[in-house]
Parts: structure tokens; C-alpha cells; sequence
């Protein structure tokens, strides 16, 4: 058994991120798509690419996420790397050199793709590692905000390259499923958020399900400091709106 290389960086794995985190409703579309990447996370599955795309809030980074966890459960070699985090760090880290090797790896996740725009270093040094990754026999996983034909990358191999994956666009949830899925959330974290309740935090907070889980993450510490339940008069005082 193999042990999962130690994420580099400052970069770390949500512990919320997990399949049974992820909010699927009886019908849901995306429901296909978790169960290919769950036998994908597992290596159940000998997909060599898989491009996940979809907008803001869609799911996309715990999805993500959530393959590295149960990789890692699966005694899997993973690598998690979210571009938004290494380019934030500047321009003096060398591309070629971060993702040097990581095709010794059994599953390589790269995250916010759309951010490869603007920057031909990051372009070039992803392609060689996508066919490093190939040719080694391994598993690359990419996640992005926009479709592989939508991205402006000046490298047309990499485009190429992106385009043969196996690529899904994950579907948004709609408002009913989003109060569902923050009270859903609630009752994870040990409490029952009442659905008026959500409704206003839904309809007076972002609307992407990340940010409005992070609202409850907030107003759950918030309660249990204060001891009280939360109400539409809580939430108006803890988060401000």
C-alpha cells in the first residue's frame, strides 16, 4: 500500500469535503457524475482523464476534495493542488518545478483550471505533466469554472489535450435544493435549522452553496458560544444581514 504524498504548499483538504458532504436530491443530474468519480477515487475505474467543470458554488473544489479523501481511504498516492492557492503565492514559483514528479502518483488533482488563462508557464508545465501522467499509466482529475473548449489558452496542445478528457459539466442546485442541502448540512453538524430559517439566509446571503455553507459554519460556532438557537433574529445578528 502506497502512502499519499504530503500536500505541499499550505495547501490542505477541507475535512467537509466528502461524497457524503455532497448534496445530491432524488433527481438530481449530477448523481451519474459523483458515482463515476467515487469508482474513479477508488481506481475502480481506469479513466486516465477527467475534466469537471461547472460554475461558481457548483461543487466543483469538493468534488475534488472528495476524490483525494477517499483516495487517501483507499490507500491511493494523490496530490491536491488548487491553482487558485499557488498563483496567489506569486509569480517566483516555478511552474515545471511544483509539478515535477507528481506522475509518480497514482491520482493528480488540479484544481481552478480557468486560472491557467494569462499564464503560458503554468500552460506548458501542465501539459508535459498531462502526458507524463498518461504515459506513466496514472490518473489526472481537473476541475475548472469553465468547459475545456471555453478556456483561452494560448497553447493549443493543451487545449487538445484538454478536450479529449472525459469531460462533465456539473449542474447547479436550484433554490429549493439549496434549502435543502443547508438543512441537511445543519443536521450533520448536530443541529436542525429550521426551514424559514434557511429560506432567509438563502435569500439574503451569496447564493453560491459554499458561501452559504460557510454562513452556517458561522452561525454554528456563534450558537454554541451564546448557547442559543438559531433563529431568523440570530442570524440577523451574527451574520449581518
Amino acid at each position: 500500500m502506497t502512502t499519499p504524498q504530503q500536500l505541499p504548499l499550505g495547501v490542505s483538504l477541507r475535512d467537509d469535503a466528502t461524497f457524503d458532504n455532497f448534496y445530491l436530491s432524488d433527481s438530481d443530474p449530477n448523481r451519474q457524475v459523483v458515482a463515476l468519480l467515487q469508482s474513479f477515487a477508488s481506481g475502480e475505474n481506469p479513466e486516465p482523464v477527467i475534466y469537471l467543470w461547472g460554475e461558481a458554488g457548483s461543487g466543483v473544489s469538493h468534488l475534488l476534495q472528495s476524490v483525494c479523501q477517499s483516495a487517501e481511504s483507499s490507500g491511493r498516492s494523490f496530490q491536491y493542488l488548487p491553482l487558485a492557492d499557488l498563483l496567489g503565492k506569486g509569480q517566483a514559483m516555478d511552474p515545471a518545478v511544483i509539478l515535477d514528479g507528481l506522475e509518480q502518483l497514482e491520482l493528480v488533482c488540479i484544481d481552478d483550471l480557468h486560472l491557467l488563462e494569462g499564464h503560458p508557464q503554468w500552460q506548458t508545465a501542465l501539459f508535459h505533466l498531462y502526458n507524463r501522467v498518461k504515459d506513466g499509466g496514472h490518473q489526472l482529475l481537473l476541475g475548472a469554472r469553465k468547459s475545456p473548449r471555453g478556456l483561452d489558452v494560448a497553447l493549443a496542445d493543451l487545449q487538445s489535450r484538454l478536450q479529449w478528457a472525459l469531460v462533465f459539466q456539473l449542474q447547479p442546485l436550484d433554490d429549493s435544493d439549496k434549502v435543502a442541502a443547508l438543512r441537511r448540512r445543519s443536521r450533520l453538524r448536530g443541529f436542525d435549522l429550521p426551514e424559514d430559517v434557511a429560506q432567509y439566509i438563502l435569500h439574503r446571503a451569496p447564493r453560491d452553496t459554499r458561501a452559504l455553507f460557510l454562513c452556517l459554519e458561522q452561525l454554528d460556532r456563534a450558537s454554541l458560544m451564546a448557547k442559543r438557537k438559531i433563529t431568523i433574529p440570530f442570524v440577523k445578528q451574527v451574520l449581518n444581514i
